[in-house]
């Protein structure tokens, strides 16, 4: 297992285990998502966002993709619906959703992030009857 590679299922495991806390020794300061500056504070309220609504939220990661600096990963995402999200009082639904993201590492912490969900695929699942 390369160290970027190891380094990554470190940050994963992190934000499975939903110890936010500990993201800025993965995380940099300055974090840029989806080419705009988010900061470290503010990427992780966002994971605190998606817990809130999703207590038992998991990234499971399918696939995992390192090129240089870059890594690459698509995740199947599952978590029942026990707070508000997207809007939508708990319903108590499990729901299930891909994402996929890429990776940008600068000084040994991610720098940027490119990511995208299936967020309509979880609105359905929480609609429908």
């Amino acid at each position: 297992m390369s160290g970027n590679e190891a380094f990554y299922r470190q940050y994963l495991d992190a934000c499975n285990a939903h110890e936010f806390d500990r993201l800025g020794q993965f995380v940099a300061a300055g974090v840029r998502v989806n080419d705009e500056v988010q900061g470290l504070e503010a990427y992780v309220a966002g994971l605190r966002e998606v817990v809130r609504g999703f207590p038992d939220y998991h990234w499971g990661l399918r696939h995992l993709f390192l090129d240089g600096d870059r890594i690459a990963a698509h995740f199947i995402d599952s978590g029942t619906h026990r707070g508000p999200a997207f809007g939508i009082a708990a319903t108590g639904r499990a729901v299930r959703t891909q994402e996929f993201a890429v990776y940008h590492l600068a000084d040994g912490l991610i720098a940027e992030v490119w990511v995208t969900a299936d967020n309509q695929a979880v609105l359905h699942q929480l609609q429908s009857d």
